[in-house]
This record gives structure tokens, sequence and C-alpha cells, in this order.
């Protein structure tokens, strides 16, 4: 069976080399007995940009093949004695880093990155989104590139970078395009901070005005590895008006204020302020609770960056992979009010 497994092995290609894994001396063991296979890959290069989706092809070809076995593939890394030298960042013509993070999930924070990023196109900037939400990356769904596979390439130094997708006319770079959401739950916080690490220097961003860093919720090692890796300038922090969501905003406010983040909060945005329906235009209904947000950056010292209602084409849009602040009006205005507040704090800075 291990030569069976072998075999099937050899198909695998690495798209960067061009050899199969097994040729290449990438299939490190192999092990199958009492309805298990184990199959270890080993990887020369350090944070490989075609590991996970190697893994994966491996995962699906003996699930296929062995529908009955418990099959587990495992990546491991090259041990280095020598430091390896220090690729170049490509992150040195981005002009501002904005991170959006939230206390909690299910607040709207990568709905808000997303509009957010269309206001700031609008406003004529070169924007693009770095979607670091390990948890829930969704931004390949809202920008209806979920099926986009990144391209590696390298350089006569042997430099590799990754190619961005653009949709309207924002770069984008997800945590999704590497792993299935389903994975990505699962991953180890080193193997995690490896991938964000890769995702922010190896991406060819280009010149950029603003890149917006879409954070998973809550505070935690991946926060601190992607400050201590990217220059961020400011944090805008995403709410709901609820009471148990503004505690949470406490938490994430005070992670960019502790003195070894030491951050400067761009100001809070609440979300799902209110709803008003199509047909009763004057109406508004506090559904989620009424200014908890507002409230708490009153109490302390934060601008209210803006209040965004409840609009059904938000919803739509995110199904249908166009941003709303991209074809609402009603949305954009809100948007723009926002994104001209970040502008103007970002500039003051210069």
């Amino acid at each position: 069976m291990k030569h069976e497994i072998e075999q099937l092995l050899a198909t695998v290609v690495h798209p960067e080399t061009g050899t199969d894994i097994v040729s290449g001396g990438m299939v490190q063991t192999t092990e199958a007995s009492d309805g298990r296979i184990a199959v270890t890959l080993l990887f020369a290069r350090a944070r490989d940009p075609f590991a996970a989706s190697i893994r994966r092809k491996v995962q699906s070809l003996l699930a296929s093949r062995w529908p009955q076995a418990e099959v587990t593939v495992d990546i491991r890394e090259q041990a280095h004695h020598a430091e390896p030298a220090q690729m170049p960042s490509q992150t040195e013509k981005i002009a501002h880093v904005i991170a959006v993070a939230s206390g909690k999930g299910g607040v709207g924070k990568s709905t808000v990155t997303a509009n957010l990023a269309v206001a700031l196109r609008n406003r004529g900037f070169k924007v693009g989104i770095l979607d670091a939400d390990i948890y829930g990356p969704s931004q390949p769904q809202m920008f209806g590139v979920a099926d986009y596979a990144p391209e590696a390439v390298e350089d006569e130094k042997g430099n590799v970078s990754i190619i961005p997708v653009e949709s309207q006319g924002i770069k984008l770079m997800s945590i999704g395009f590497f792993v299935k959401q389903t994975d990505a739950l699962m991953w180890r916080g080193a193997m995690a901070v490896n991938a964000l690490k890769q995702m922010i220097h190896q991406t060819m961003w280009g010149e950029l005005d603003y890149l917006l860093t879409d954070l998973p919720p809550g505070t935690g090692d991946i926060h601190l590895s992607i400050i201590r890796e990217l220059k961020i300038e400011a944090a805008a922090i995403v709410s709901t008006p609820q009471s148990i969501a503004v505690a949470d905003v406490v938490r994430g406010v005070e992670m960019f204020r502790h003195p070894q983040v030491n951050i400067p909060v761009a100001g809070v945005i609440e979300n799902m302020s209110w709803f008003t329906p199509e047909e009763l235009p004057n109406n508004r209904y506090y559904i989620f609770g009424r200014g908890g947000a507002e409230r708490y950056a009153a109490e302390n010292g934060l601008e209210l960056l803006g209040q965004i209602p409840v609009i059904q084409s938000v919803s739509d849009g995110t199904e249908s992979g166009t941003p709303a602040a991209a074809i609402d009006s009603r949305v954009a205005e809100y948007y723009l009010s926002i994104a001209d507040r970040i502008v103007e704090k970002t500039m003051k800075s210069c």
C-alpha cells in the first residue's frame, strides 16, 4: 500500500519547481496501517507559498482513493543551521496602514473594511486590503473573488512574490486564498503567524496610499504579530450599539493603547446603528440598542468616526460580491464621511 500511496503522490507537482513531490524528496514519511494513512511533507523553504495548496491536494487524493481510511497530512520545514537572508519586504511603497479591528465577532468589521476601502478608492486613493482574519476570512466573498488562486513569481535573486487579486480597483490578499474556511479554525498559532508574515511581506502591493488590515476579532498573539510586522499608523474600532459589544471595544482600544503597542486609535465606527424601512424613510428603529458606541467614544476621549445604519443593499452586496458603497449612494455617503475623517487624521500625522 505504501508503494500505491507514493505512486499517487507522484501525480502532485510543486507549481514553482515543476517537479512532483516524490521525485523532489518532499514526501518525508508515509504510514499506512489499521485504516489510517499518515503522510509528512517536507518543504525546503520556510513559509513556502504553495504548502497549504499542496497539502490540500494530497489530502483530497488520498481520501478519494481510500475513502474509509483516516487521512492525516502534516507539513514540516527543512531545518537550516544558518540564518536565512532577510527577504526584502513588499510593503515599502505603502503610505498608510490602517488596522480595522473589533473587540468581538459579528459586528460587521469585515463589511466595514470592504466598504471603507471602496470609499477611499472613490476619493481617488490607491487602496489594498490585507484580510488577516484567520478565524473567518470573508473579503474574497465580499469582492467576488473566492475562487482566486494566488500565483507566485521568483526574481533573479530567488525572492518569491505573491500576486494579489484586484477587484473594484482594490488589491486584495486574504488568508482565505490559501486555506478553506473550515481549515482556518484548525490552524495553530505559529502556522498562522508564518502565513500572515508571508502575506504581508511577499504580496506585490506596489504603490498604495492606504492598506486596510482586516484583523481577527478580539486580542491575542495574531494581533501582536501583525503589529510587529506592519507599521500601522492608526486603528479604527468597529462596534454595534449593544452594551455587550461596546464592553468588548474596551479591550481592543486598550490593546492599541498599551505602551508596548502604542498605536493611535483613530476612533470608533458604530455599525448597525439603526434601521430605516424604505417605505418609512423618516423612521428609525434602534434594533441593536441606541448610541452605545457613541457614548463610549465620548467618555473615553475617542472620536466617533461615523454611525452606519442597517441598509438592505449592504447585505445584498456581501452576497453578490460587490460592496454596497460601490453601487448604493445611500451607503456610499456614510462611508465617504468616515473615509474623509481617516484621511484627515493620517494627513495630520505626516
